[in-house]
């Protein structure tokens, strides 16, 4: 007997205006213009696209590929990206059977493409490439809706090398990221490289391909997870909304077995397990049946895997989005499942006091374990991880980290906000907050600004250092002679600033500077190649302690010498550590101990 296949559910991911969207809803339009009359092909969350329906797209690759497909179609879930697809999370892995990653064919790889790469990989999920915005290329001829293979044949031959070149850039990215991809008309061994498939979202090019290959490698190298279990259903709830005249409603995937009304089922909140009977399962209406917006859903008996349903039913408030659901048929197993999936959605939340590290919350525990996988790979340290606004504790935690380690005390917040208490402790201490509805972006600030934090803390630290300076007396501008005297340089090596003690070639200090102008402007630094003025305190005066055309260094004490090269040497530039060799070598004519602990390595930099 042949085993019933479900249908595989699909994500598309990519980097932001990729094209993630304008493909979904090219192949939700194709879709729906083939379809019979009648045909429900749109699911809550998600877009059925029946076999029939791809065969009929696909019908003129027919001539090329023979193929026949077994399963029912494919599901695809309606928001692309990262975050969508972290919900659809489940222990060790995702309900997606497949991924579509799509990349634009001229831009190829970004940095969401590389994070959207990690997340499948931490997944286990398989993907292909749909290499979009063919038509983009210079000279390109565009013919719709046709498939790929024929209407590349149809391009000049300088467009074909174009593309070549395009698909090869992305190849070889993705070959240094552990992946062996090749065009999907030149593959061998399906299971071993990853398919490409140059496609337009604008034009339809390629559509045929694309899911021709996608339900072709699913039924091929799936079935065995594709094989329908007609038992109680499994899903994961992806939204908790809700809804005029029904209350709270859960929107949930079904990748398994089936649920009916009337169904007891379990699913997970913060505090622990909760369970709840089936009041009615409702699916949207087709467009053409709607008659106003509040009529959007029809109410259905039964629904099997896999598919996207909105469940409504009592005591759903406390539901967390990206927990698990499970359908039971004995009473008595209610509380070793709710157990068991309370367990599941503890495993990820994080609490650890003892940590000096950040508080992260997140709208669903998808995100959440999404964020909480990319902070790890970067190893940011985690004190608290968990699901909701930020609260009151939470925020003290951060206040507590914060008074610790500046740059972890900091809070992350995807697509939640701040109870009001927790934010009146968060604006009176000054605690750092990152807001962003992108995993990656978000992520991307904070350690954007701890970079920026850092080197102005750097910059804060060497200017309280006399830093390297070489300057040479312009012969002809002597302004005053003493008291001070005032005279024009230019700044052959280093910096000078306001304040810097100076010495002549012989280390014989003279005074310090007091003043520097440019233009008849104040200024509080110059650098090398200015010529400026400066005026020098001391008891000094020109033609007795030096003379036009003399060179000068800022006299450096030992203790900044040391800091200087320790901490800051790869913060000075190369002119600087040129002067600054000069400096210890003039400094140590006098005094053989000057700067003897730094000196070996000085002679030994470059």
């Amino acid at each position: 007997m042949e085993k019933k296949l479900r249908s595989p559910i699909v994500v598309v991911l990519g980097h932001v205006d990729h094209g993630k969207t304008s493909l979904l809803d090219k192949i939700r339009g194709t879709a729906v213009v083939k379809k019979e009359a009648g045909e429900m092909t749109q699911h809550v969350g998600a877009s059925f696209i029946p076999s029939y329906v791809i065969e009929r797209i696909a019908e003129p690759l027919k001539k090329i590929i023979n193929f026949r497909l077994h399963i029912p179609g494919l599901l695809f879930i309606d928001t692309p990206g990262h975050e969508a697809f972290a919900n659809l999370r489940r222990r060790g892995g995702s309900i997606a059977d497949f991924a579509i990653l799509v990349i634009d064919v001229i831009d190829g790889i970004k940095p969401q493409t590389i994070e959207s790469i990690e997340i499948l990989r931490s997944r286990r999920v398989p993907f292909l490439i749909a290499a979009n915005k063919i038509d983009k290329i210079p000279g390109w001829r565009p013919y719709l809706d046709k498939p790929f293979i024929e209407t590349i044949k149809m391009q000049d031959p300088s467009v074909q090398r174009a593309l070549d070149n395009y698909i090869y850039n992305i190849i070889g990215g993705l070959m240094t990221l552990g992946f062996n991809v090749e065009r999907f008309d030149r593959i061998r061994d399906f299971r071993r490289t990853v398919a490409l498939i140059p496609v337009s979202a604008k034009t339809g090019e390629g559509l045929p391909e694309l899911l021709a290959v996608l339900a072709g490698l699913t039924q091929q190298y799936m079935s065995d997870k594709l094989v329908y279990a007609e038992g109680p259903a499994k899903g994961v709830v992806l939204e908790v909304r809700e809804e005029p005249g029904l209350g709270t409603t859960i929107d949930v995937i079904i990748y398994d077995g089936f649920i009916r009304k009337g169904d007891i089922f379990v699913t997970a909140g913060k505090e622990g397990y909760i369970y709840s009977h089936v009041r009615a399962l409702l699916m949207p209406k087709p467009l053409d049946e709607m008659r106003a917006p509040s009529d959007r859903f029809m109410s259905v008996d039964e629904v099997y895997a896999a598919a996207g349903v909105k469940i409504v039913a009592p005591d759903l408030e406390g539901v967390v989005a990206g927990a698990p659901l499970r359908v039971v048929w004995d009473k008595n197993e209610i509380d070793d499942v709710g157990r068991k999936i309370y367990e599941e959605v503890k495993e990820i939340r994080i609490f650890s006091p003892d940590t000096a590290g950040v508080v992260v919350k997140a709208d669903t525990l998808g995100t959440l374990e999404a964020l909480i996988d990319m902070l790890k790979r970067r190893s940011i340290p985690i004190r608290i991880a968990d699901v909701g606004p930020l609260s009151k504790n939470e925020a003290l935690e951060a206040l507590i980290t914060k008074e610790k380690d500046k740059y972890s005390g900091v809070i992350l917040l995807f697509n939640v906000d701040m109870l009001k208490d927790a934010k009146e402790i968060v604006e009176n201490n000054k605690i750092p907050v990152f807001k962003n509805n992108i995993i990656y972006k978000l992520i991307e600030d904070y350690t954007q600004w701890i970079e920026k934090e850092k080197s102005e803390e750097i910059r804060r630290q060497l200017d309280n250092l006399y830093r390297p300076g070489k300057i040479r007396v312009l012969p002809g501008y002597i302004f005053r002679r003493s008291d001070p005297a005032i005279v024009g340089v230019e700044v052959l090596g280093g910096v000078i600033k306001p304040g810097y003690p100076l010495m002549r070639e012989d280390g014989r200090r003279i005074g310090f500077i007091m003043q520097i102008q440019e233009r008849g402007r104040g200024i509080d630094i110059a650098r090398t190649g200015s010529s400026v003025a400066i005026s020098i305190r001391g008891n000094v005066m020109v033609g007795r302690h030096f003379d036009e055309g003399d060179i000068l260094y800022t006299d450096i004490p030992e203790n900044h010498l040391i800091e200087l090269v320790e901490r800051f040497w790869n913060y000075l530039s190369d002119d600087e550590k040129i002067v600054l060799k000069e400096i210890v070598e003039i400094k140590r004519r006098s005094d053989k101990s000057y700067g003897l602990s730094v000196y070996l390595k000085l002679k030994s930099s470059h």
